[in-house]
């Protein structure tokens, strides 16, 4: 298969997965896309970077010639499988409660400032020297 099958055929998985197999719906929600707006602008920087100083070299008949800036289309469109399908799993996994411990009241914040504070046993360490 070419760069180009692959990535057209991981794009397919994906919306399938999200939408049909695995129910997410990430895709519909506009807290995905603004996600996903944010990752590929780094994408487009690290491809631009990468293949403009020919670190990544592409056979002109495995791609559509396409390119946006030095890298070529299906760079997004891979990348947009890899990120979305990463999203998506997460979700589903999270919806299932994999987690092993619930965390605790109050988020990993509170659990921090909680652990950070003198307790009342070694109050008396923890005080200065008096005098």
């Amino acid at each position: 298969m070419t760069h180009t099958e692959v990535s057209l055929v991981a794009v397919a998985v994906t919306v399938v997965l999200d939408l049909w197999v695995l129910r997410t719906r990430l895709l519909t929600t506009r807290a995905y896309w603004v996600s996903y707006a944010i990752v590929l602008f780094f994408q487009l920087l690290t491809n631009e970077w990468l293949t403009s100083r020919g670190v990544f070299r592409y056979d002109p008949d495995a791609i559509l010639g396409w390119r946006i800036g030095h890298a070529p289309v299906e760079d997004f469109l891979f990348g947009y499988a890899i990120v979305t399908q990463s999203m998506v799993w997460w979700v589903f996994w999270g919806r299932r409660g994999v987690e092993r411990e619930a965390p605790p009241a109050g988020g990993l914040v509170a659990q921090r400032r909680a652990a950070a504070a003198p307790s009342s046993d070694d109050g008396a360490a923890t005080r200065p020297p008096a005098g």
